[in-house]
């Protein structure tokens, strides 16, 4: 389990986190939405460790994340940043078993585990293709192939950390990529996801945080997060919220 408790992250004499306490649930998926700017990437970053917080802490396992070796921290952490560049002509399939890297499982094992990825990113099409060739959209989901190769099946103890993994997406391979991480949590993992489009977060996240200028808004299951008032605050924009027909998930309309 990935905790962060009361973290600050300082950039300069700037504070771009401030008091933020999280705790990532085995088997949910933790949605990350706030206006640009708001510390969400920044956060990530920190919970991954490639920030260092200026105060408070984050734990993996109830261990100083700062303690984990990186090999022994792979297999239990996987990060998909904003953007993922690669100028080499790699192959599709060399590109997601770079995920198997910090595993000793064999050839045999790692191509099954390539191929299961790539189904699951709605990607195994693009076997044997080079990156370079690859659109925006289909490199994006190559890389959500490797970082969900990196912890395949998914499970207790392990946690995915995704940043924006829609934003080069066509409508429905956002559904496909978030029906993805859905299924990883269902396996046991937890799951991170910063987003967007509010209408995404509430169909597919158990609880949302909600940040403005680096300050925690609101944490807490989507109907409660996601009021109208509030993201007017947030956002400045007027909204419906009203309940989804079929799935009674908050359904979220511009005014």
């Amino acid at each position: 389990m990935l905790r962060a408790d009361s973290i600050n992250v300082q950039r300069g004499d700037t504070r771009v986190l401030e008091q933020v306490s999280l705790e990532l649930v085995p088997g949910q998926v933790l949605g990350v939405l706030g206006p640009n700017g708001a510390g969400k990437s920044t956060l990530l970053a920190a919970l991954c460790g490639e920030l260092a917080v200026s105060a408070g802490s984050v734990k993996l396992d109830q261990r100083e994340l700062s303690d984990w070796q990186g090999v022994e921290r792979a297999q239990r952490l996987a990060v998909l940043p904003q953007s993922s560049t690669l100028n080499f002509a790699f192959k599709v399939e060399e590109v997601v078993g770079m995920g198997r890297l910090p595993h000793a499982t064999g050839r045999e094992r790692d191509q099954q585990i390539i191929g299961q990825a790539l189904a699951a990113a709605d990607a195994q099409h693009l076997l044997g293709r080079s990156y370079l060739a690859l659109s925006g959209g289909e490199r994006q989901r190559v890389h959500l192939a490797r970082v969900l190769a990196q912890l395949w099946p998914g499970g207790i103890g392990q946690t995915l950390l995704l940043d924006e993994p829609t934003s080069m997406l066509d409508p429905l391979h956002q559904h496909v990529t978030l029906q993805a991480t859905r299924r990883f949590a269902e396996q046991g993992a937890a799951v991170m996801v910063i987003l967007h489009d509010l209408n995404l977060a509430a169909r597919y996240c158990d609880r949302l945080l909600l940040l403005e200028r680096g300050v925690p808004r609101a944490l807490g299951k989507p109907e409660e997060v996601l009021q109208a008032e509030l993201l007017q605050s947030v956002f400045g924009l007027e909204v419906l919220v009203h309940k989804h027909p079929e799935r009674g998930h908050p359904l979220i309309i511009a005014r």
